[in-house]
């Protein structure tokens, strides 16, 4: 009773997690429903394709500090989806922007692949920790996400497969050490910055090749 107890409280507290949303531009949409064997699931990936599911309205309430999710899967350089005491959300790398994947019979920017490649030999399939700030586009949280205590977002700026994301920064994360790890690998020129002249941020590849 009493283990399940405390399994209702931390889904309770991960709902609440999901919804917290600093300065957020979209919110993610959390859905819980019960499926046919008596298991509940809640997600803010997608509603149950046949059934009646409860949407939950957004709230303020900060993520609990040290609990563990299993990446799932790995999207590209900065975008993740991790499962964990029955959620299954989609984390972008806060801070950072890595270089486009072809979608839909796109190009490959440069250095996309080998940026995917680099974050899924880190985490995938591995437990991490999450720092919530806010949540961004696509209905993804904004995180830091840390293995074994190591920030993989500053570690894929130091590799020279990310930049400091350009846009809007999420207002409590300190951007100092990320600039410091561009810096880095600017200066060995590691990675995009190896190819110059010729490279282009995330930023103006998009504008350059929207998405049909």
């Amino acid at each position: 009773m009493h283990g399940y107890f405390k399994r209702i409280c931390l889904v309770s507290a991960l709902i609440s997690f999901i919804f917290a949303g600093m300065a957020a531009r979209a919110a993610a949409d959390i859905y819980i429903w019960t499926d046919q064997n008596g298991i509940r699931h809640v997600s803010n990936i997608a509603p149950p394709s046949q059934g009646h599911a409860v949407r939950m309205e957004e709230k303020e309430t900060p993520l609990p500090q040290g609990e563990r999710f299993r990446v799932v899967q790995v999207f590209d350089g900065d975008t993740i989806q991790v499962n964990g005491a029955g959620l299954a959300f989609r984390v972008r790398l806060v801070g950072i922007d890595t270089p486009e994947t072809g979608r839909k019979g796109l190009q490959d920017q440069p250095f996309s692949q080998k940026a995917r490649d680099a974050l899924a030999g880190m985490i995938l399939d591995k437990d991490v920790v999450l720092t919530q700030y806010g949540t961004g586009g696509y209905n993804r949280i904004l995180a830091e996400v840390f293995s074994d205590g190591l920030n993989i977002n500053l570690e894929m700026l130091r590799m020279g497969l990310a930049e400091v994301y350009q846009g809007r920064i999420a207002p409590a994360l300190d951007i100092t050490p990320y600039k410091k790890a561009q810096a880095y690998a600017r200066q060995k020129n590691l990675g995009i910055w190896s190819l110059g002249k010729r490279y282009k941020s995330p930023r103006q590849w998009r504008k350059e090749n929207p998405r049909k």
